[in-house]
């Protein structure tokens, strides 16, 4: 780990010219051919008609500064661990006896995912609920990604990023601690459980059914499986197949890739805002100022190759750090379920909280903050209880 524990408060300041490069940039775009007829099709990836209305807005009407203004309202800190610079919210709640709590965000998102659910959180007697189920929330950006930048040195995989925040939460003085995260977040969140089983109170995850057609690659596929439950899987798989391609190139040989998401801001939006589209439930879209927040978050600091650097890591690490035997208490939900989801992503045995939803998919904290909330403070009030 570093040298020095010192912890500086951090307020975000993009400067005018990278905002004037930005609309610069934006303004002399150079689209593809259009296909007649396939303006608004989403099969190859995200729709070009889609796309140009998100950049038209974000060069025109989506407002920076006020965004700016309203992160800057969240007390944010940069610290180096391991020779990285660490950046991360530091929430506390009103309450003296709140449990600290570490949320850890995915790929495409950010910190930002959330900010709107750690009001309630932290300080839950203001929202109308008991404040025995008070946090203090801690909520890092993964290295390399958003104010976490640039990167140090390779070799930031789970394992590592796992390391760094439990000596993040020492640094702030959490002995114990919880933590909550999905997808690339769940395997921090396991792995923080994993190698601090002394410190960590409980850890909950939360998935969907994107992670369905995972099945048989990333997870095992359950036995006893009817032959409509095994087409029903297959046809997730497919689907699976063809958002996947993201992950392979992250995986595999991301250098053009992070070139292009370095220099083109149009190609970073649509690489954020396909997925964003893809992956939330139909019913419960991400809204697009949180998108263009997220875009512009990756844009500015240039961290949009982080994600291929991060799953590179995750893909040629000698242990990739997901799961693994732990005496954590573990909790999980569902979102965006139904019963073959739950049959197949379902928690064993050893799970002590289990909470599925039909609402929400794969970014609950945004989709439906209120269910997400409702969630963790459930899990934790089991501990206590």
């Amino acid at each position: 780990m570093g040298m020095s524990n010192e912890i500086h408060p951090f307020r975000i300041r993009i400067p005018q010219a990278d905002l004037d490069d930005l609309h610069d940039r934006l303004a002399r775009t150079r689209s593809p051919y259009p296909v007649p007829g396939a303006e608004s099709e989403w099969d190859h990836g995200i729709s070009s008609a889609y796309l140009h209305e998100l950049a038209a807005y974000w060069a025109d009407g989506f407002d920076w500064r006020a965004h700016e203004a309203g992160l800057n309202a969240f007390p944010q800190f940069l610290t180096e661990i391991d020779g990285q610079t660490i950046h991360f919210l530091h929430i506390r709640s009103p309450e003296p006896d709140a449990t600290p709590l570490l949320l850890n965000h995915s790929y495409p998102t950010s910190f930002v995912e959330f900010l709107e659910a750690s009001g309630p959180l932290t300080d839950p007697r203001a929202h109308g609920a008991d404040p025995a189920d008070a946090f203090h929330v801690v909520i890092p950006s993964l290295p390399g990604f958003a104010f976490s930048s640039p990167l140090s040195a390779r070799g930031w995989n789970l394992e590592r990023t796992a390391l760094a925040y439990g000596e993040l939460m020492t640094r702030l003085g959490y002995q114990r601690f919880g933590a909550e995260g999905g997808d690339l977040g769940a395997g921090v969140t396991g792995r923080v459980a994993m190698l601090m089983p002394d410190r960590v109170i409980g850890a909950h995850t939360h998935g969907d059914r994107l992670q369905l057609g995972m099945a048989g690659e990333d997870l095992p596929v359950p036995n006893g499986l009817s032959r409509e439950e095994l087409a029903g899987l297959a046809a997730a798989q497919r689907s699976w197949a063809q958002m996947k391609g993201y992950r392979v190139l992250h995986s595999t040989a991301p250098n053009a890739l992070s070139a292009g998401l370095a220099d083109s801001p149009i190609l970073q939006l649509a690489w954020i805002a396909e997925k964003f589209v893809q992956w939330a439930n139909p019913a419960t879209p991400i809204s697009r100022e949180n998108v263009l927040i997220t875009a512009s978050l990756y844009w500015f600091t240039r961290t949009g190759p982080a994600a291929g650097d991060f799953y590179w890591e995750l893909a040629h690490a000698d242990n990739p750090g997901w799961g693994g035997a732990s005496p954590v208490p573990t909790g999980s939900s569902l979102f965006y379920s139904d019963p073959l989801v739950r049959k197949v992503l379902g928690p064993g045995d050893s799970s002590v909280f289990f909470q599925e939803h039909t609402e929400g998919g794969h970014f609950p904290a945004f989709e439906v903050p209120d269910l997400f909330i409702d969630d963790i403070r459930a899990f934790f009030r089991t501990l206590r209880d």
